[in-house]
């Protein structure tokens, strides 16, 4: 069985940080494009980041740009988001997402990706 697994998420201050991690099992992340998500009570699952297949190129929404950092382990099959300089506007549900082909022109849009976690919970607050 296909799955994604999310785990990191939590409580943090303003100005703090937290590692997401996304886990498969039935399968091997080397082959999928990954990307994460986020959707917030009221609003519409936004793309947040995402990294290639291939040669590991990165993708950010300009909202996280400079902030968070997309990465893989491939001996550990996962695939990890660094939120650093959190703001209460990044309080959402993060999902990671998986893909195995991924037109350039959707590679944050929610319906390119076959695969999704169940979501784990961030909340930046004071």
């Amino acid at each position: 069985q296909l799955q994604l697994v999310e785990s990191g998420g939590g409580l943090v201050q303003p100005g703090g940080s937290l590692r997401l991690s996304c886990a498969a099992s039935g399968f091997t992340l080397d082959y999928y494009a990954i990307a994460w998500f986020r959707q917030a009570p009221g609003k519409e699952r936004e793309g947040v980041s995402y990294i290639s297949s291939s040669d590991g190129s990165t993708f950010y929404a300009d909202s996280v740009k400079g902030r968070f950092t997309i990465s893989r382990d491939y001996a550990k099959n996962t695939v990890y988001l660094q939120m650093n300089s959190l703001k209460p506007e990044d309080t959402a549900v993060y999902y990671c997402a998986a893909a195995g082909i991924v037109p350039i022109q959707a590679i944050l849009t929610p319906s390119t990706y076959n695969y999704w976690g169940q979501g784990t919970q961030v909340t930046v607050s004071s």
